[in-house]
């Protein structure tokens, strides 16, 4: 077992040292000198921890808590902003989910409708049948080839290359 596995593992160890699972990082802890540091240090915490006690609180609590409510409810209401800020910070949400739904299906129609028809004026003329585009890409890749053609020639004018017919 490597150290880093040990480590992630003490939490574990500490809160069950006689489980089954912990077996490789007891013997990990054995020969390894910083976690079984690591592992003691962990052990001082839990036990300063376990000597600890909440504070009681003051008698007046209750009262105190009641009055400040109590201001709370007295002031004023806030402003639209301040209300919309709250609600948006401080609320579940579950009022806006139906809402965020239909928001988000309509995105997905108009883009999905703008995407279609953004394919058709890309794809040339829309009522073409599908053998009038191939040729079409194949006459665009042909005058492509016929230029790549060309302009070898003009680099290399000793190249005895066939005369290329203008169509």
């Amino acid at each position: 077992m490597i150290c880093h596995d040990c480590q992630s593992a003490l939490p574990d160890l500490l809160l069950d040292p006689a489980a089954p699972s912990n077996a490789a990082a007891r013997e990990h802890m054995i020969s390894c000198a910083d976690c079984r540091g690591e592992f003691e240090s962990l052990q001082a915490t839990m036990t300063l921890l376990d000597t600890w006690k909440a504070p009681e609180p003051s008698p007046y609590f209750d009262q105190r808590l009641a009055v400040l409510l109590r201001e709370e409810q007295a002031k004023a209401p806030a402003g639209l902003l301040e209300r919309l800020r709250s609600r948006l910070l401080f609320n579940t949400g579950r009022q806006f989910r139906p809402a965020l739904a239909g928001a988000l299906a309509l995105v997905l129609l108009i883009g999905g409708g703008a995407f279609a028809n953004l394919s058709g004026i890309l794809s040339g003329n829309p009522e073409a049948s599908p053998a009038v585009t191939d040729l079409q890409v194949l006459d665009k890749n042909d005058q492509a080839l016929q230029t790549v053609e060309l302009l070898l020639q003009e680099e290399n004018p000793n190249d005895e290359a066939p005369a290329i017919p203008a169509s």
